[in-house]
């Protein structure tokens, strides 16, 4: 495919691939290597890390379609081989994350995608698109599950630069575009229908009260996760 046509976004905006697209590949020891060797691309390709978790759903059966799909994410690199991730000389003065979650968009099981990204300062150094690991019964739950993801990774690189003896003393800001899901951040009353995330209530709002975290509102125009939990139109994708 070295010669094929660019495509220009790695994923399309329809449904997403489901566990009975179309008849059996016909190689699917091609299909994992293919995708296996994606997986190490997203090391430095945030762009395409969604893309990447959608075919590797399916390395266990991959169809048609999902071979289709694989092919349109290499003709994206084909048109940027010159992309990466640029690292820059910036103050390490706070942590900034953003997140997001696709209610119910896996159409076999019907478990949300989360995604996020954490900036120190002006470098995006943490990113990730997966799957939920258990069923939402709303957004508001599949995006403050979202929420607990990245409070979780945010203190994880937060203790690691205290290790470094380069701390950071403000507030990890993370950024949502759910109400509910902020709301639930900070509110010390247990309501009947937020019993079954409770572990993950507790984990924010201690951090939350503590001062360490801050979830704040952001306008979906500008929640640049979403390009880590579905599948964009160009001229957004570009923008993110």
């Amino acid at each position: 495919m070295t010669s094929c046509k660019p495509a220009t976004t790695p994923v399309d905006t329809k449904a997403k691939l489901s566990i009975s697209s179309g008849s059996p590949y016909e190689d699917a020891t091609h299909y994992r290597s293919l995708a296996g060797a994606l997986q190490y691309l997203t090391f430095t390709r945030p762009d395409i890390s969604y893309a990447v978790q959608q075919v590797c759903l399916h390395m266990h059966d991959p169809k048609d379609e999902h071979m289709n799909a694989l092919k349109r994410i290499l003709r994206y690199i084909q048109g940027t081989l010159d992309y990466g991730l640029h690292l820059y000389k910036s103050a390490i003065s706070s942590l900034i994350s953003y997140t997001d979650a696709d209610w119910g968009g896996c159409l076999d099981t019907r478990r949300s995608t989360s995604g996020y990204c954490v900036f120190l300062g002006d470098n995006l150094i943490s990113w990730s698109s997966k799957c939920q690991p258990t069923l939402s019964w709303s957004s508001a739950e599949a995006k403050y599950r979202g929420v607990a993801n990245v409070v979780s990774e945010s203190c994880w690189i937060w203790n690691l630069l205290l290790e470094l003896h380069c701390p950071i003393d403000k507030a990890t800001l993370v950024y949502c575009d759910n109400v509910s899901a902020i709301y639930l951040s900070g509110n010390p009353i247990q309501h009947q229908r937020t019993k079954h995330i409770e572990m993950d209530i507790h984990f924010v709002r201690e951090k939350v009260a503590r001062g360490q975290v801050r979830v704040l509102h952001v306008s979906s125009r500008y929640q640049i996760a979403d390009i880590f939990t579905k599948g964009l139109p160009r001229i957004l994708f570009d923008d993110f």
